[in-house]
């Protein structure tokens, strides 16, 4: 029988299982590497909105990467169906399921443009910009077009020369405020993209 000190039994049973494990390793590397892998969307921000395509308006859950910290621009990294949703119930169809090319393309416009008549350049213009020619344009069409009375008399309040096409994404609540607004104004072609 041999006598091993404490120091001699440790180097021998190291040994011995870094022998061990290095045979398992090359036998069954499946086995041996398999471990739990952390989930893939674990650290990510999820946000949930809305397919933009079409009007279905099926739901989306978004998922970013970005703690949100001053200098760290979030980007989004996977896009998938909404399981809680009404509409598609976590399915998408070709276009939503591809929309993660739509979000990163290079070509995707991002900021308001103007083409001034006759001109075949497009010139970037800030959001004020963009929001002050729409309203005055549309203000412009109303004072010139704005019918309160009809030939004989009869109260009307019309405006038919300018339409509006709401999202068919908005919720119920927006599409009335929307409503309201646009009858507000006079405006009475106005219909919702869901009836497209």
């Amino acid at each position: 029988m041999v006598q091993l000190n404490r120091r001699q039994f440790f180097k021998v049973t190291g040994a011995t299982l870094a022998g061990s494990s290095l045979t398992l390793l090359g036998s069954a590397p499946g086995e041996a590497m398999a471990e739990v892998r952390q989930y893939k969307l674990a650290r990510m921000k999820e946000t949930r909105n809305t397919c933009p395509y079409c009007s279905v308006a099926c739901g989306l859950l978004m998922y970013s990467l970005g703690d949100g910290a001053k200098n760290a621009q979030p980007a989004i990294m996977h896009i998938e169906g909404d399981p809680d949703h009404p509409v598609n119930r976590g399915t998408l169809c070709p276009k939503g399921a591809s929309l993660i090319d739509f979000v990163h393309s290079p070509n995707r416009l991002k900021f308001p443009e103007y083409r001034a008549p006759g001109s075949d350049q497009w010139q970037r213009i800030s959001w004020d910009e963009a929001y002050t020619r729409i309203s005055r344009l549309m203000k412009e069409d109303r004072d010139a077009n704005f019918q309160a009375t009809t030939q004989d008399g009869r109260v009307v309040n019309r405006w038919l020369t300018t339409g509006m096409l709401a999202a068919s994404a908005s919720p119920n609540e927006v599409g009335y405020i929307t409503h309201k607004v646009i009858r507000s104004f006079g405006m009475l072609a106005f219909d919702n993209q869901a009836r497209v």
